[in-house]
């Protein structure tokens, strides 16, 4: 299921976040400066996000398995540092401490607060769990993808994320949306629609008055990816499986449609299913509604993923919850948190997608070398052409 591997480690006011990935191809082009640290601003830029993105200024520094800006095949280290933790050295000391922490005992609904203190024994004091749970994680995710997408881009894969809807505002999306990829940064909600930004900032603007949050959902396109990654022969091997389980793991993500997604059950299959078609040799579909995967396998076209995203946990004007500490009803733990991170959940999702798809393409046509792996994609394209009359 996949070739390259990768853990991250630490928490939302720790020290530093820190990752590893095992199994990038030796002979990458790889800067971090040039190729990740673009793309971690990325994650924290957004209208509605909280203070902590005035504070961080996400940037990675490779420590291991990158040598005079090159790959050698061996794992890649990463770290992260978070600027906030000066704030934080006593209540996130590693060592034991004199200093008096108070406990978090009070589970915030829709949070990881509850379930994870029952399971790790942290019902005497929640910080533990709501730490590590933080969405501050997917800076390190985002950075390892990073790398994959740097992987990709050297195929010729490219790829873009951008907002379809904040709070049931949906925004309109052109047909050809690589040509408009300019647009995605002159907007502060990553949407093609200038009407529809102005009245998704007026909606967060409201639900930060009335202390609430806002969800909504993200679109990626990933294209020029070649056909046959992925697997029919094994459930755990089907490209669409995999992908549904790598973007489900992104924190406040609750659905994940490919293609026409769920739009699919309501048509006849007659709309539904792509037509193949011949155009100077090459198979080609018409349209594109199985989002570039069919039986577990891309097909060669745009691979299309969406993610939805719930209102964020943590409300100002908090639900109710109890205090685990004395069985009391209260308000739940407030936590410094964002009104809206849906465009940076879109940054987020292309970088997860990109490392799935990477890791597959590694799995399907193997390579230790950039070399040895771009040889075999180019290869596996040309199964796209025909040879008439031959």
């Amino acid at each position: 299921m996949g070739r390259l591997r990768f853990l991250t480690s630490g928490e939302s006011h720790g020290e530093m976040l820190s990752g590893i990935l095992e199994g990038i191809p030796a002979g990458l082009s790889l800067i971090a400066s040039r190729d990740i640290d673009p793309i971690l601003r990325e994650r924290q830029k957004g209208y509605g996000r909280g203070r902590r993105q005035q504070i961080e200024n996400d940037s990675a520094r490779i420590i291991s398995g990158v040598r005079n800006g090159v790959t050698t095949g061996a794992p890649i280290a990463l770290l992260i540092e978070n600027k906030d933790w000066k704030h934080w050295k006593e209540k996130m000391s590693v060592e034991p401490s004199q200093f008096e922490n108070t406990p978090v005992t009070v589970p915030r609904p829709g949070h990881a607060d509850l379930a994870g203190a029952i399971k790790y024994g942290h019902t005497n004091d929640i910080r533990n769990v709501l730490e590590r749970a933080s969405a501050r994680e997917t800076a390190m995710r985002t950075a390892i993808g990073a790398l994959a997408t740097t992987l990709l881009r050297n195929l010729g894969i490219d790829s873009i994320a951008y907002v379809k809807s904040i709070g049931g505002i949906e925004s309109v999306t052109p047909s050809d949306v690589f040509s408009e990829k300019d647009l995605l940064a002159k907007s502060n909600v990553r949407v093609f629609d200038p009407i529809a930004e102005a009245k998704i900032v007026t909606a967060i603007d409201h639900a930060k008055e009335n202390g609430d949050t806002l969800g909504g959902i993200v679109e990626c396109i990933f294209r020029n990816v070649p056909p046959g990654i992925g697997s029919h022969v094994h459930w755990d091997r089907k490209l669409d499986g995999i992908l549904a389980q790598a973007v489900m793991s992104i924190q406040a993500v609750k659905a994940v449609e490919i293609g026409l997604g769920v739009a699919a059950s309501s048509m006849k299959g007659s709309e539904t299913h792509d037509p193949i078609t011949i155009e100077d040799g090459k198979l080609l579909r018409s349209h594109n509604n199985a989002g570039g995967i069919e039986g577990g396998m891309s097909n060669g076209e745009p691979i299309v993923v969406r993610a939805a995203m719930k209102p964020i946990s943590t409300l100002m004007r908090p639900l109710a919850s109890v205090d685990l500490s004395t069985g009391e009803m209260t308000e739940a733990h407030i936590e410094r948190s964002d009104v809206c991170a849906v465009p940076a959940l879109a940054v987020i999702l292309e970088q997860v997608v990109s490392f799935t798809i990477a890791s597959e393409v590694l799995e399907t046509f193997g390579g230790d070398t950039i070399s040895e792996l771009t040889a075999r994609v180019t290869e596996r394209r040309k199964a796209l052409y025909i040879a008439i009359g031959k």
